[in-house]
């Protein structure tokens, strides 16, 4: 295996979408075809929404998502208003009332926002939409400032689900990434969301952080199991110190754990996780055999988005907020990452997008092979031209020998231990990946 480590450890995209952002092609995409794409095809009116909340009070130094870093608490009306605003473009776009399947809230720090501040943002949205009864409604909360009436006001709105950033109980791992918060702490949050309502409780880990050794991993797993959340996502560290205005480089590579321990630390908490009942579904999520993830991935009713996996799958989600990315299923867009350029747009009556891709044929196809690898550990080269086909095939051959997957006919499908290399093996049916190749890091590293 530690060959295999080696000889794989590669920068590599997670697939949230397909094709991956740095590879859009902005020639063909503008504001008008995206409101195309999103007006194409009209037969289902159900959508999901994604509202990105960026405000956080500390930087936690893991974290390479979009964040505005303040304490002052007056922020929140003004972005509120302006999410209602970009609201009410979409649904005069939409022009069918828009039927409601899922919300997530994430971050930053949805949990920064006052209860009251949320009540009135997802009610005043919900009330312009059809609510079927099997919707699915979740956020992200933080332990140390998620309170009894977040949860009961969420929970009334129709939100029961929801996840909490733990990532290592470790001290001095906590210092090392500023995310500091104590096992009590989450046992407390984790008990009063099951006693709101909650059916769904999921625990976020992170391995590979800095300062983190195998005994770290043990010892949060052990916690971690004692609260038997339902849902855990136990994801890879992704050092990426490049982004823009990413905390990250308040450490060194040094201080990071080698390609060969952090496989070790998965591989050991995975184990761990079995052990409990808990089954591996798609990459970096374990959930409990009851929990509806768990009947997805069995069920291969599975789906991947850029709010991760989901059992709710809709062909239009809405991305509402700074740097939020929005899906037609035919193209993608997203919103400045600039907090005055967004409010910018929206003060011109404009939609704040800044970029976007719209998707041809292949993509499609691409889209869905990539998308059933990701979900199900299995696709075929149907529907490919037969150049691409080949291609694809010569790409694969090595993880073939390698024992990773088997490639019969047409019929792709990872095994067991090929699953570790998921990454890799979608990689293999990027064209858009292969055609561009940059001397310039884009990604985090696939192990």
């Amino acid at each position: 295996m530690q060959e295999l480590i080696q000889k794989y450890n590669v920068p590599g995209p997670r697939y949230t979408s397909y094709p991956t952002v740095p590879f859009w092609d902005e020639s063909t995409y503008s504001v008008s075809s995206w409101i195309k794409s999103l007006q194409k095809d009209n037969s289902s009116k159900e959508i999901s929404v994604y509202i990105h909340l960026p405000f956080c009070e500390s930087l936690c130094t893991f974290c390479a998502c979009n964040k505005r870093i303040t304490k002052r608490h007056e922020v929140e009306i003004p972005y509120i208003e302006a999410l209602l605003k970009e609201w009410n473009m979409y649904l005069e776009i939409l022009k069918d009332k828009p039927v409601l399947k899922e919300i997530h809230l994430g971050g930053g720090t949805p949990t920064f926002f006052e209860p009251k501040h949320l009540e009135y943002l997802l009610k005043t949205i919900k009330d312009s939409c059809d609510i079927p009864e099997d919707v699915s409604f979740s956020f992200e909360g933080h332990p140390n400032n998620t309170t009894t009436n977040h949860l009961e006001t969420l929970r009334h709105l129709g939100f029961d689900r929801v996840s909490y950033g733990i990532q290592d109980y470790n001290p001095k791992v906590q210092i090392a990434i500023h995310r500091i918060q104590s096992f009590e702490t989450v046992k407390n949050i984790t008990e009063l969301s099951r006693a709101s309502g909650y059916k769904s409780v999921s625990h976020d880990l992170i391995y590979g952080l800095p300062m983190q050794t195998l005994e770290d991993v043990i010892s949060t797993i052990h916690k971690t199991t004692e609260l038997m959340p339902d849902r855990i996502a136990f994801y890879s560290y992704a050092h990426v110190p490049w982004t823009k205005g990413n905390g990250q480089r308040g450490y060194d590579e040094k201080d990071l754990p080698s390609a060969e321990l952090k496989r070790k630390q998965y591989e050991t908490g995975k184990k761990m996780l079995e052990e409990q009942g808990y089954i591996e579904i798609g990459m970096d999520h374990f959930a409990l055999p009851e929990d509806e993830l768990a009947v997805a991935f069995k069920n291969k009713t599975l789906h991947r988005n850029f709010m991760g996996y989901t059992t709710t799958k809709t062909d239009k989600m809405i991305g509402l907020g700074v740097s939020a990315i929005s899906d037609s299923w035919f193209g993608f867009s997203q919103n400045h990452k600039n907090l005055n350029h967004y409010y910018d747009s929206l003060s011109k009556n404009e939609l704040p997008v800044s970029r976007g891709h719209i998707l041809d044929e292949t993509d499609l196809i691409i889209r869905r092979k990539i998308l059933d690898l990701m979900c199900h550990f299995e696709t075929n080269l149907e529907d490919l031209d037969l150049n691409i086909q080949s291609e694809i095939k010569n790409d694969l051959a090595e993880f073939e020998i390698d024992r990773l997957l088997t490639l019969k006919g047409d019929v792709i499908k990872v095994k067991s231990n090929g699953k570790a290399f998921i990454r890799n093996i979608c990689m293999a049916f990027d064209l858009r990946l292969k055609a561009k190749q940059t001397e310039s890091q884009l990604f985090s590293m696939t192990i």
